[in-house]
């Protein structure tokens, strides 16, 4: 797909870029999600490159697109019947020019190095726009916890962080949770890193529970800090969320958070989701009911529709984006909301789309929205709440504290307001105002950019 570029830029600037995208798709074959992710980040850049000349001719952008370090090792381990598997583990340290690496751990069947190299590259420009001082990375397995015992988890993690260990610290590399890895995994990741090292290096993880080096907030964070951002985009519009109707899709962590500060602030979800389907509830999502069904009983969304009542329906193999709102989160995996949904969602009135998960709008979705002037929040700026608490997690571990929820609270939504100006103002320095993905691109760039320059050709 050829680059569009969003804005003007000199003849010589758009060759470049093109020149850049092309070698990405020879050295790089098969790794779509990556190859998405490139294009987008490029397609914004022209402005800035045509103002700081020279960039082009230093390859920085080369240097950009490949990762710094890609590790891949395999994860033997045993069932509780004794069989043996063996799955493969994967860690990209893309960028570390502004910290150590950061970025979250996924085991999901679908992981593959093309998901974790476009997920890695999407951390370095999230990660810059907090301003907290971390490169990006990425990392996980494709191995599948549903289902699992909590035997056969822990034993993978061990064998997972046995190899991983080598790899990571608190001043190297320090993953997290994502998709498949929760406070349960990285407990079991921690103990693990402990028993190998003779180290209590608290700041290696984050996402690690109360008792033991964690921090208030971290849970909610990717989710409230959606809904934050939501909010600041929907305050320079004259509105608010309250009384808004939402559909958010997915049910986990993500989903259940955004839920749950969404209705904080008056809103009213009504979908949730999983592989399987959707439920719509009339009356609201019952979050309690939900965190049980999901977090307690570890089940499905349809179960959630049994025991809710006559209020909620559970609709098989649907999508949320056919329910008319006013407001759509998409918070479960890359790609989940296609052009035909974004269509249906303008048809229905949508004012404001904002991304909880990682690249889960397709290009020519985020197209639709924004020729239909919808407020459009990228995955790299609005869900960027989660790295941004788990570094305060990082500051705590280093200044052995622990601070409370409110304090953690007030700290991201300072945060998620000045990730919304920076990505705002830059935006309008560039001749693109309201257009969030020019700039949060531009934010992130300029930032990664002059550290990469100053700390010479590494």
């Amino acid at each position: 797909m050829p680059l569009a570029p969003r804005l003007p830029a000199p003849p010589e600037i758009l060759a470049v870029l093109e020149e850049t995208y092309e070698r990405v798709l020879r050295r790089d074959p098969g790794e779509g999600e990556f190859h998405q992710a490139v294009h987008e980040v490029l397609e914004s850049l022209g402005p800035v490159l045509a103002a700081r000349a020279g960039l082009g001719e230093a390859r920085l952008l080369e240097r950009l697109l490949e990762p710094e370090r890609q590790i891949m090792f395999r994860v033997p381990w045993q069932d509780d019947e004794g069989r043996v598997h063996v799955n493969r583990g994967f860690r990209v340290e893309f960028n570390g020019a502004l910290g150590p690496y950061k970025g979250g751990l996924r085991f999901h069947p679908t992981v593959n190095l093309g998901i974790v190299k476009f997920l890695g590259f999407e951390q370095i420009f999230k990660n810059a726009l907090t301003g907290l001082g971390i490169g990006g990375g990425k990392g996980g397995s494709d191995f599948d916890p549903h289902g699992r015992s909590d035997e056969e988890v822990m034993r993978f993690c061990q064998s997972f962080m046995t190899e991983l260990y080598r790899h990571v610290g608190e001043h190297t590399d320090v993953p997290a949770g994502d998709i498949g890895v929760g406070g349960r995994e990285i407990g079991y990741l921690f103990g693990q890193y402990r028993r190998v090292t003779n180290r209590w290096e608290a700041g290696v993880l984050t996402g690690k529970g109360m008792l033991w080096g964690g921090s208030a907030g971290r849970t909610e964070a990717t989710g409230y800090g959606n809904v934050l951002f939501t909010a600041e985009m929907l305050r320079h519009r004259g509105e608010d969320l309250d009384g808004q109707q939402i559909v958010v899709s997915g049910s986990g962590n993500v989903a259940i958070y955004t839920i749950e500060k969404a209705q904080q602030l008056g809103a009213n979800v009504i979908t949730v989701s999983d592989s399987g389907g959707y439920v719509v509830d009339d009356k609201g999502i019952d979050l309690d009911l939900l965190k049980h069904v999901k977090e307690v009983d570890r089940g499905r969304v349809s179960d959630y529709a049994d025991l809710r009542g006559s209020s909620a329906r559970y609709i098989a193999g649907g999508r949320v984006w056919d329910v008319p709102a006013d407001i759509a989160l998409p918070s479960a995996t890359q790609n989940e909301l296609d052009a035909d949904a974004a269509a249906l969602l303008v048809r229905n009135g949508v004012k404001a789309v904002s991304e909880g998960a990682n690249m889960p709008t397709t290009p020519e979705a985020v197209h639709i929205f924004q020729e239909a002037d919808v407020a459009f929040g990228p995955g790299k700026a609005a869900n960027a709440g989660g790295v941004a608490v788990s570094a305060l997690e990082m500051r705590q571990n280093a200044a052995r504290a622990a601070w409370s929820f409110a304090q953690v609270e007030d700290e991201l939504a300072g945060i998620m307001s000045d990730i919304h100006a920076t990505c705002y103002e830059t935006a309008e320095r560039y001749g693109a105002p309201g257009d969030y993905v020019v700039g949060a691109n531009i934010a992130g760039f300029e930032r990664v950019a002059a550290a990469m320059l100053a700390q010479g050709l590494i």
